[in-house]
């Protein structure tokens, strides 16, 4: 009889090498793996030494040492140390960055002026603030004034 809807594969159970195995080498792992490690462990210790001796070498992401890329549009970065940077060079701006920059310098240039009184805004501005100080002073003396009556109403009251 069938053992139920799904077939078992043929593949069985995975086998995973110990770190025992692995010191031993009596790992499971077919031959030319081991090679290959080999290999890149030489390798790995050439490129030390090459180190020391001053040559640099680059590694490289996915097929990107294998193929041989001749994309203008490709940004390479650009390493620059402090020592090699060019201090006295200047670098040119983006339209956007010179527009914000004279974006700011009209904005301070304008809020000078206001600060000043000679602009058209802050000229409203104080006269309005005039006016309210004018109306506030008025209330006042009108206060006082109310405020003395009352008391004279009073000391006449009391007499």
């Amino acid at each position: 009889m069938g053992r139920g809807k799904f077939k078992a594969k043929p593949t069985g159970r995975r086998q995973f090498s110990t770190p025992e195995d692995l010191i031993a080498g009596t790992s499971t792992r077919p031959k030319s793996f081991r090679q290959k490690e080999a290999e890149n462990e030489e390798e790995e210790s050439g490129d030390e030494s090459g180190e020391e001796s001053g040559e640099e070498t680059t590694k490289t992401k996915g097929t990107q040492g294998v193929i041989e890329i001749e994309n203008p549009n490709l940004v390479k970065p650009k390493h620059l140390k402090a020592k090699d940077a060019d201090v006295g060079k200047i670098t040119e701006l983006s339209r956007r960055e010179r527009e914000e920059i004279e974006k700011q310098r009209s904005h301070e240039h304008y809020m000078r002026l206001q600060e000043q009184g000679k602009t058209e805004q802050s000229r409203k501005d104080l006269d309005r603030l005039a006016l309210i100080r004018q109306q506030r002073a008025e209330a006042a003396k009108k206060r006082e004034e109310e405020k003395a009556a009352k008391e004279q109403k009073k000391a006449e009251a009391r007499k």
